[in-house]
């Protein structure tokens, strides 16, 4: 079992069955999957993405600038970190949000040594804010963070059970990878992250599993080792 994992979790996910926010249900769902696991001696950090509420890029080609419209992404993935930190609580499990920027008495700022002695603790950690620069994606800030924290494994929690030829929604004939190296996704153009993200895990050995968190029960069986999504290598 994984001593210590990074997890991302979709913005867009915590939608639920809803067009826009936070559902409270899948809100639910997500924190007992997550108690569950720390409850089982993993420590976990959690980035969350903020696209149920504000995208920046998108919210540039409508007319923001690009940097206010990044700045007001990473506020979104505050407003989702502070939900699941709350719905955590409320489960007993103690968790804390750690900020990117200064936003005191929202969380506290990120530091690397400071998250790690509160997941030794058995906090689960939520890094919000993304990078804290624009032009970066939280698929970016995920796999910073596992880096620096020195996660075991990044966990991408999405909507689908891994990585297709092609996007499994638009395309009947895709196919499921069970695993699958960076290189190859950079040479199929896969949309699994964006080329910054790929490129760090690959330049820092840092693995990444694919799977579905929408389903329950799917995170303890993914930390089990249950092969349900798509694992990425580092070489064939």
């Amino acid at each position: 079992m994984y001593k210590r994992i990074l997890l991302k979790l979709s913005g867009e996910s915590l939608m639920g069955e809803q067009g826009y926010g936070i559902d409270p249900l899948r809100l639910q769902q997500y924190a007992e999957q997550i108690r569950e696991i720390a409850d089982m001696g993993v420590e976990i950090g959690i980035v969350i993405g903020g696209g149920n509420i504000f995208r920046g890029l998108s919210g540039s080609k409508k007319g923001f600038d690009r940097v206010k419209g990044d700045q007001m992404g990473m506020l979104a993935t505050v407003i989702n970190s502070l939900a699941l930190c709350s719905a955590l609580e409320a489960l007993g499990r103690p968790c804390r949000v750690l900020t990117s920027v200064r936003m005191e008495p929202v969380g506290e700022l990120y530091q690397k040594d400071k998250a790690l002695r509160l997941m030794r603790k058995g906090n689960v950690v939520i890094v919000a804010g993304g990078t804290g620069n624009p032009y970066f994606t939280t698929d970016t800030a995920c796999v910073l963070r596992a880096i620096e924290l020195e996660a075991d494994v990044l966990f991408k929690g999405t909507r689908v059970d891994g990585i297709y030829t092609a996007d499994p929604e638009k395309d009947p004939t895709a196919t499921k990878f069970a695993e699958i190296t960076f290189d190859d996704i950079l040479e199929r153009r896969l949309k699994v992250m964006d080329l910054t993200a790929i490129t760090l895990c690959r330049e820092n050995g840092m693995s990444l599993y694919v799977f579905d968190m929408d389903t329950v029960g799917n995170l303890r069986r993914v930390i089990e080792g249950e092969p349900i999504g798509t694992l990425v290598k580092q070489e064939k």
